[in-house]
């Protein structure tokens, strides 16, 4: 019997990995959509536990040439990745945003990015796929964040992928050429070869698959298994042919997705289809386990190298807050596309470090022969760095989420009706095309035709000491019972000029503006409810309702 047992790597990986995603998909709402934890922090994890360093269940290292295996690795995850986003963003979207897209891949990019520490620096620069596509989608980015600055984090993370090739090879041929040399080269090989000719290809190749793939589709030669995957099958077949000519393969890719959906056609065809995402998932699970695995540990404390564990935090922290904030926020009344404060904070902030970074990183170390004895110090330099900052990244910004929605559980105002901010139910609601407020302190403020006091239980308002806000009823009513213990449902919050009620029985948000003036008159027409009916109708007014797109383009 033993002659039929085979024990290898690949039976060991498939046991691991399918074992983990199987244990994590019965629990992955809970953790990604109650625990807001993105499953990048949580796969490097766990491929830190299976790794060589703890348990030696995988061991990437017995594979063989480890930095070919993480770089092709990491190249085809990017280049799926990259296609994903431009197929996904809505039509002529490049076109529509290229100011928004032109300031945040130049300005913002050589801000991010002498020598040595300048090729290091390059690696880090483009701002991950992977990484922000777990920061633009999940329960928390459909609630909180508007599709506009989703769709700019999701363009600019993909075609920074592209546009950081320039930044790597400007560093490495100062490194190996004199200044004018490396100059032209630089000019002619990266900006003519691989950036322009790419953008062609991408364009062309797009634009030509989006037209047969419509022709076969209109004469109904093609199934509906294979229409749905197209796009990850154009991507892999960008991602062989663009590389075979020396170009850039993943900016190829990704103007391609563009050019594929330029009309929106495809992406509406394939709106209700969920294999992408599933494909998109599996691979994001299995890079992270993977990389969890290949973690130079013992690396970032070598004092051959210059490194220790002090020097890399402290490194990883500075880079962490002014790589990407602080000139977001610099140019924000120049980029269209982040119309607010708010949003400008949350683009700066979430700029992640990942799997890109890993890829130029191992892109730079080959460029190097392990025979260049002047510029040894920076071949072995570049993947702890690279590394420990990627860790970094994933950790601070994967907690970002969870964190913030603690601090608001601990800064909001619980409602209840024998507190100071209360949410009553009602028997006289005003129907109003936006919220007024009312200063309850003014003897002729009255709310539901008549002066508030605090202990009117038949008002509609929800009161915060001496202001009471009058809210417009939802296009379907929410129902309350009367009894029902409306401090477990509700909480509420400020955000700038709003007031924020979410409702935690279904996740939905609700917005009241505070910054209307307090004196104005309310509206004459009510609507009358049974005031003996157990069920009453709390009128709110919806901020971000995730069935509304259009909402959220606000």
């Amino acid at each position: 019997m033993q002659q039929f047992i085979n024990v290898n790597e690949v039976s060991v990986v498939s046991l691991i990995l399918g074992g983990f995603i199987v244990i994590f998909g019965l629990v992955s709402y809970f953790v990604k959509q109650r625990l807001y934890l993105s499953e990048a922090l949580i796969c490097l994890f766990v491929g830190v536990i299976l790794g060589p360093y703890v348990l030696q269940v995988i061991n990437p290292y017995k594979w063989g040439n480890t930095d070919f295996i993480t770089r092709e690795f990491t190249r085809i995850v990017i280049a799926i990745q990259v296609m994903a986003a431009g197929v996904a963003l809505p039509k002529a979207y490049l076109w529509r945003e290229l100011r928004s897209l032109a300031i945040l891949l130049v300005p913002v990019m050589i801000w991010m990015w002498l020598l040595e520490a300048l090729m290091i620096a390059s690696c880090v620069t483009p701002t991950d796929p992977v990484l922000a596509n777990c920061v633009v989608s999940g329960r928390f980015a459909e609630k909180h964040v508007p599709n506009h600055v989703r769709h700019i984090i999701s363009a600019e993370s993909a075609a920074n992928d592209g546009f950081g090739l320039p930044f790597l090879f400007l560093a490495i041929y100062l490194l190996q050429m004199s200044p004018g040399t490396a100059i032209g080269q630089w000019f002619y090989y990266i900006i003519g070869y691989q950036i322009l000719v790419s953008i062609i290809i991408g364009f062309l190749i797009g634009y030509i698959a989006r037209k047969l793939l419509k022709l076969a589709e209109e004469r109904k030669l093609i199934d509906k298994e294979i229409f749905m995957t197209f796009a990850i099958v154009l991507a892999l077949f960008i991602m062989g042919a663009v590389s075979l000519i020396g170009s850039d393969d993943l900016l190829a890719c990704f103007i391609a997705g563009n050019s594929f959906t330029w009309d929106d056609w495809f992406r509406v065809e394939t709106a209700e289809s969920y294999f992408q995402d599933v494909i998109d998932l599996l691979l994001n699970l299995a890079i992270f386990v993977y990389l969890g695995t290949v973690i130079p540990w013992s690396s970032f404390n070598e004092a051959d190298l210059g490194l220790s564990y002090w020097r890399l935090i402290v490194v990883a922290i500075l880079i962490l807050l002014f790589r990407r904030l602080p000139i977001v926020m610099a140019l924000l009344k120049v980029i269209p596309a982040l119309k607010t404060r708010r949003e400008g904070i949350f683009a700066g902030w979430f700029g992640p470090i990942g799997v890109a970074a890993i890829f130029y990183a191992q892109v730079a170390k080959d460029h190097f022969s392990e025979t260049d004895t002047d510029h040894a110090h920076a071949r072995e330099l570049v993947i702890p760095v690279t590394f420990f900052l990627v860790i970094s990244s994933i950790t601070v910004h994967g907690l970002s989420v969870p964190l913030i929605k603690i601090g608001k559980r601990v800064n909001t105002i619980t409602l209840s009706r024998n507190q100071s901010l209360e949410l009553r139910l009602t028997r006289n609601l005003r129907r109003t095309n936006t919220p007024e407020i009312y200063n309850c302190d003014r003897p002729k403020s009255i709310v539901s035709e008549r002066e508030y006091t605090p202990s009117d239980m038949n008002s509609s308002v929800v009161q915060n000491d001496s202001t009471a806000i009058d809210m417009e009823l939802p296009t379907v009513p929410i129902k309350i019972d009367r009894d029902e213990d409306i401090s477990q449902r509700f909480s509420i919050y400020e955000e700038d000029e709003n007031i924020i009620i979410e409702d935690e029985t279904d996740g939905e948000v609700y917005v009241i503006n505070n910054s209307t003036s307090p004196t104005t008159t309310p509206p004459a027409t009510t609507q009358a409810i049974d005031s003996n009916s157990q069920k009453s109708d709390l009128n709110l007014f919806p901020l971000f309702k995730k069935s509304s797109n259009e909402q959220n383009d606000r």
